[in-house]
């Protein structure tokens, strides 16, 4: 009896167990069948090993032991900076040049089943294509033309990887090292081209300083000159001046003159003895006339009457 209980308890606890079991399993079996794609990246999905689908950003699900996501893409665009590379010029010198590729993958599908080892794919491709175009340039040209390298390989690099669904957007040219005996010619060259710029730059200076000062010694005399001028002006305008000023004081003072004579001839009409004022004016001249050192006088034919005169002069004075 006792023994028949406890094989009836033993089985319960091992069903109990074993349906436990398949449930745990059977949940972790329901979660892995339940995927979430992130954002910028995307799942490709294989069923019984075969291409099915690519999942996109959101919840999706699987079915168990038939699908699997055979490769997760991620979508952001990705740079890869590839080691030096040693590339031949057009003229014979070997340098090493290093190259940063920026690309983005634009097919799942194809990047996942287009090529084996896609980065390892892009290094190798664009070492030749690289080298294809260093070889066509001489090293000069190579050191000056970067933007036209840089332009070229990133268009033939897109073309070659566009059936593997990547899409290059951008290729830069890290660094260009020549030999050292070259990068030592170079250097010689660049200071001597500096030293020429310096002297060039001294003797520019030196020609507009003696331009300036041959200018300061124009312009001080033109100054010079111009006061000068004006000096020359402003003495002959004063001169005039005076001249204007002496003639006019001249004119006004023989304008007061005649002025006073007029009113003097005037007067003595007025007072109606013209012909003995003039007779006694006449004698005022002829007085002037004895005072001075003449030998000779003449005497004017109207004084020959001298009383009559005295008595015209009294008459005037009578009245």
């Amino acid at each position: 009896m006792n023994m028949s209980v406890n094989a009836s308890n033993s089985w319960f606890s091992f069903g109990t167990v074993l349906v436990i079991v398949l449930i745990l399993v059977a949940l972790w079996i329901l979660a892995s069948c339940i995927k979430v794609v992130p954002q910028a990246q995307a799942f490709v999905l294989e069923r019984l090993g075969g291409y099915q689908s690519t999942w996109d950003v959101g919840l999706h699900f699987k079915v168990p032991f038939i699908d699997r996501v055979a490769k997760r893409v991620n979508l952001k665009e990705q740079v890869v900076d590839f080691a030096p590379q040693p590339v031949i010029t057009k003229d014979n010198v070997t340098m090493q040049i290093d190259t940063v590729v920026f690309f983005q993958i634009t097919d799942p599908k194809l990047y996942t089943y287009g090529v084996e080892n896609p980065i390892m794919a892009i290094e190798n491709l664009t070492a030749t294509t690289l080298r294809n175009i260093i070889g066509d340039m001489e090293l000069d040209q190579t050191l000056t033309s970067r933007e036209v390298i840089n332009t070229s390989m990133r268009a033939t690099l897109d073309v070659a990887t566009d059936p593997w669904g990547i899409k290059v957007n951008r290729v830069e040219l890290k660094n260009i090292l020549p030999p050292s005996q070259i990068i030592d010619a170079m250097e010689k060259q660049m200071k001597a081209e500096r030293e020429r710029r310096e002297a060039i730059l001294k003797a520019e200076g030196e020609k507009k300083s003696s331009i300036l000062v041959a200018e300061g010694h124009k312009q001080s005399a033109i100054l010079d000159a111009e006061a000068e001028k004006q000096a020359a002006i402003l003495h002959a305008e004063a001169q005039k001046e005076k001249m204007i000023r002496e003639a006019e004081g001249e004119a006004e003072a023989i304008l007061k003159v005649n002025q006073a004579k007029a009113e003097g001839i005037k007067l003595i009409r007025e007072a109606e003895a013209d012909q003995a004022v003039l007779t006694l004016k006449s004698f005022e001249t002829l007085e002037k006339v004895a005072d001075g050192q003449s030998t000779k006088i003449i005497i004017p034919s109207e004084l020959q009457n001298v009383a009559g005169l005295v008595k015209a002069v009294a008459e005037v004075a009578k009245d």
